[in-house]
């Protein structure tokens, strides 16, 4: 073979998903001393938590399987959240419809052609009732994908509880509660940014004293990812947002040992799986330093990056949907590798519709394949030492802090996303993503090569029209049967509460008990605190 013919390379450029360039080769740095060692490494479940948040990690406990599901009406999400419980799934994770998400009741002109779509309807306490049915809530962990209306959903969760016997105290989960993510990139907001703070406090302080095993809130990435950033702004905006809240906490009067334990986080996980490793180490690491030398934090467990991951939906394919199940295979032991505490894996037909029951139970096995039978469970962070894993958790641990400061002189995350800093860096990075598949650089296998002619889908999972029309008679059959009295009561009591300075929890737990809908509460706040309107930035 001539020389000539043995150096051609594949490609010009090699490059990760978030066109970082990627060596031919790497060597350990000249100065890998010891000491650098257990500056940027150190053991697992110790700071800087390079490692891991646990020292024995999956050998001590495999992470949460944590299925994301709901559709349609409480019934039908209550009968999958049992058949995946019976499959293996080891904690539920809860979607629900847009109303519910922004606070609108599903009789609402709003809330038409969208009740039960993307998740389940959740109207009144009476709904929550049905979603939970025979489902022990002091056994289980509940994860709520659910922001601008978090605290009415906790509120109503901690009423069915009551009603089963099991007292607040008893209770974890978690609420996502993170509305700074969806000013950024999701669009679920209800109320202007300071008030959206002062909820979420009041949440903060509420659970410190009455849901002390409740995680308050999970900071999230998954969302700016799916939007189009890089890695390395997926951990930046993330934990900028985080340092948000923590300093908004710190500003109402809370101590910071007093919440940082209950913080969590929640991040996306791509195809490209050294990358994705990487992010996972960088964004522990940055997070212990800025919980112990930024916030001078005292407890270790207020230094712990503790998150969730899902597989990366915008990924997934309508073409050939069979290959979704392999990038959700990759994706989902990035996340493992990267020492991910809970874990989500999407299913192959979503990109089409909600997950059929089967495809859902393959997510899911693809999870105990992983946990019982790969062996990446078997020793804590397996990929230490990897001269790419290494140098990848450096240049993402520095481009984030990079991020970080930057936000900094702009005056905080706030700020950030009122001058359209942050929208505009994911927008480029989308867009240069973007032409990446459109000039075939990037290769989507079944999408921009190896495309095969292919028949439409079959089986797909369809919400009926009845739904919408069901959940409204439903409605409208509580509102009529319950005490009016004690829910106007109840809603005077938080309009009064929003207009003070008072925790707003105690008083939507109370008009959640007397039947006040979502919409009636959200609607006392909106009168208060005004609606946000996005600035567009282009």
């Amino acid at each position: 073979m001539s020389k000539e013919k043995k150096n051609l390379l594949r490609k010009s450029d090699f490059l990760t998903a978030s066109s970082a360039n990627i060596d031919e080769i790497y060597f350990p740095l000249s100065n890998n001393t010891q000491d650098e060692y257990q500056e940027k490494l150190g053991s697992p479940g110790e700071f800087p938590f390079t490692r891991g948040v646990h020292s024995k990690m999956y050998r001590s406990n495999l992470w949460t399987m944590r299925q994301y599901a709901g559709f349609a009406t409480a019934e039908e999400s209550n009968k999958r959240y049992k058949y995946l419980l019976a499959q293996g799934q080891t904690g539920l994770s809860v979607a629900f419809d847009l109303p519910t998400q922004i606070g609108y009741d599903s009789d609402s002109p709003e809330a038409a052609g969208e009740v039960g779509k993307v998740g389940v309807a959740i109207d009144t306490l009476a709904d929550m009732e049905i979603l939970f049915a025979d489902i022990p809530l002091e056994q289980i962990s509940t994860s709520m994908t659910i922001n601008a209306s978090a605290a009415v959903l906790l509120a109503l969760y901690i009423a069915v509880a009551e009603k089963q016997g099991v007292k607040s105290d008893k209770l974890r989960g978690t609420i996502q509660n993170d509305i700074l993510k969806e000013y950024i990139s999701r669009g679920t907001y209800i109320y202007p940014p300071t008030q959206s703070m002062r909820i979420i406090t009041d949440i903060f302080s509420f659970c410190k004293e009455s849901v002390p095993l409740w995680n308050t809130i999970s900071i999230s990435g998954y969302h700016i990812r799916e939007a189009g950033s890089t890695a390395s702004e997926e951990v930046g905006f993330t934990l900028a947002d985080g340092i948000a809240y923590v300093e908004a906490a710190i500003k109402s009067g809370l101590d910071v040992d007093e919440f940082a334990p209950r913080l969590s986080f929640f991040f996306n996980s791509f195809t490209d799986l050294f990358e994705e490793v990487g992010k996972f180490r960088a964004a522990r690491r940055i997070w212990a330093k800025i919980m112990r030398e930024r916030f001078q934090a005292k407890n270790p467990k207020s230094w712990m990056l503790r998150f969730h991951t899902q597989t990366a939906g915008s990924t997934l394919t309508a073409q050939q949907p069979d290959n979704n199940i392999v990038r959700v295979t990759i994706q989902a032991l990035a996340a493992v590798l990267g020492g991910t505490q809970s874990l989500h894996t999407n299913s192959k037909d979503e990109a089409l519709a909600l997950p059929t029951e089967d495809s859902a139970r393959i997510a899911l096995r693809t999870q105990q394949v992983i946990a019982y039978e790969s062996g990446v469970a078997e020793t804590v962070d397996p990929l230490a030492g990897s001269y790419y894993v290494e140098a990848t958790t450096d240049r993402i641990e520095k481009e984030a802090i990079e991020i970080i400061k930057k936000i900094d002189e702009i005056g905080g995350m706030v700020k950030a996303i009122e001058q359209g800093f942050v929208q505009a860096s994911i927008q480029k990075s989308a867009y240069k993503y973007q032409q990446d598949i459109e000039n075939q650089s990037r290769v989507i296998v079944g999408v921009n090569k190896f495309i095969i002619e292919e028949k439409p889908v079959e089986n797909l999972l369809k919400i009926d029209e009845s739904v919408e029309k069901n959940q409204i008679l439903r409605l409208k059959k509580i509102k009529n049967s319950r005490d009016q009295n004690a829910v106007k009561e109840a809603l005077v009591k938080l309009k009064s509460a929003a207009q003070g300075s008072d925790n707003l929890m105690p008083y939507i737990l109370n008009a959640v008990k007397a039947y006040a809908s979502i919409g009636e509460i959200c609607n006392i706040l909106r009168e208060v605190f005004g609606e946000y309107k996005e600035n567009i930035i282009l």
